[in-house]
């Protein structure tokens, strides 16, 4: 899907797709700028995390839309601020879950998604994401590591390559590659294990899920990593998936079967759920207060709230204390969209990470349980940054449950 400009006669008009061809045009023509977009329900805190981050009218959602229709008005310019502007969307989907229009907030994602594209075919992008997207182009991953080794984090346990299992891990790009997604993905597979869940990975040949790609815009890159993909599940008769980050389930759910990839997709949360009884815990643990960060792409854009939350409450002796902005109104912790990797938004005072783990903080939890490994290193930085290494811990959902249990 591609945003593209042209003028003639009658002026400049949008083109999505052919089958779309004037839609993105009409919805922009349709926002009058409420502010809902930017807030979670309760009104009383700002929810979009590049307007959280910069406090400029334009980095809000109805900013975006009101400078996009300038443009294909013919009033503005491509132009290297507007394309941060644009960039800077983590696709959190907060807006999408508080604009009042129904039908049209759908759509609100698309129109970013479409225009970033549309900032690429001109070459008008910040260099992180430049750089993020060569290094995906290149690698089939954003680290721009060998897909030799994509696969190592697995070494010296005792998880089984992929044959005939009932499930293939898909451990994604931070389980694969970052030091601290890592150890994630072995947490997560180790509980699996428990579980007595019949799973196995791949060794060779997978490549990034692309999902974060796609919402940036890069819609024909997407297309040739889930090929890649989808072409080597088919080929080894992979049925049912277990996704290690939310957003690789988004991908595999959502995008996927358009693309010849049809299967049924769990996030790893999803599957202990329901088999945290054949887990035994240690008698008489101590008592530990915790809250719950939503990650977006499990919580916003697949609405489940739930799972994480059934496997902590099975855990003797943890107390969750919810956040002021939780679920729906869950604060996007600044990662999504490619920003991980691309750095858009700011790092300071005032970034949602940084936000996040001081309501977190507020609570008096001292442990924030995420089921995100982008939310847990962006959280990680940030309880750094605020200085509260020793008061707050963020801990893996499956972390906490290992150790708890015998």
């Amino acid at each position: 899907m591609s945003l593209t400009k042209k003028s003639g006669k009658s002026g400049c008009y949008a083109k999505v797709s052919e089958d779309i061809t004037m839609l993105h045009e009409e919805i922009l023509h349709r926002c009058f700028r409420c502010g809902y977009c930017k807030m979670p329900s309760s009104y009383i805190d700002l929810n979009c995390p590049s307007y959280l981050a910069f406090r400029f009218e334009t980095y809000s959602p109805g900013g975006r839309m009101w400078l996009l229709r300038a443009w294909l008005d013919g009033k503005i310019t491509l132009s290297k601020r507007f394309s941060e502007i644009m960039f800077s969307c983590t696709a959190c989907g907060n807006c999408t879950e508080h604009c009042p229009f129904p039908g049209f907030k759908d759509l609100l994602l698309e129109a970013f998604t479409a225009a970033r594209g549309a900032f690429l075919d001109e070459g008008l992008v910040p260099a992180g994401v430049r750089d993020y997207l060569t290094r995906m182009q290149l690698h089939g991953n954003p680290y721009g590591l060998p897909a030799k080794k994509r696969a190592d984090w697995a070494g010296g346990t005792e998880i089984a390559p992929f044959t005939d299992q009932e499930y293939l891990f898909f451990a994604g790009d931070e389980g694969a590659y970052d030091t601290r997604g890592q150890e994630i993905a072995r947490s997560a597979a180790k509980l699996l294990a428990k579980a007595g869940i019949s799973f196995g990975i791949l060794t060779m040949g997978e490549n990034s899920d692309g999902n974060d790609v796609r919402a940036s815009g890069e819609t024909a890159l997407f297309e040739e990593l889930a090929k890649n993909n989808t072409d080597l599940f088919n080929k080894k008769n992979v049925k049912k998936i277990i996704t290690l980050s939310p957003h690789g389930f988004n991908a595999f759910k959502k995008d996927y079967p358009e693309l010849g990839g049809n299967y049924q997709v769990f996030h790893y949360t999803q599957v202990l759920a329901f088999n945290m009884g054949k887990l035994k815990f240690r008698e008489n643990s101590d008592p530990v207060l915790a809250t719950y960060h939503d990650p977006c792409y499990l919580g916003r854009h697949n609405m489940d709230y739930y799972s994480s939350r059934m496997m902590l409450s099975a855990v003797p002796g943890l107390k969750i204390a919810e956040m002021d902005r939780n679920k729906q109104n869950a604060l996007c912790c600044g990662g999504g969209g490619g920003n991980f990797f691309t750095d858009v938004l700011s790092s300071g005072n005032e970034s949602p990470a940084r936000s996040r783990v001081r309501e977190a903080k507020a609570t008096g939890a001292t442990i924030m349980a995420v089921s995100c490994p982008l939310c847990a290193i962006m959280l990680e930085d940030a309880v750094k940054a605020e200085g509260l290494d020793g008061d707050l811990r963020i801990m893996e959902v499956s972390e906490i449950v290992n150790d708890r249990i015998l």
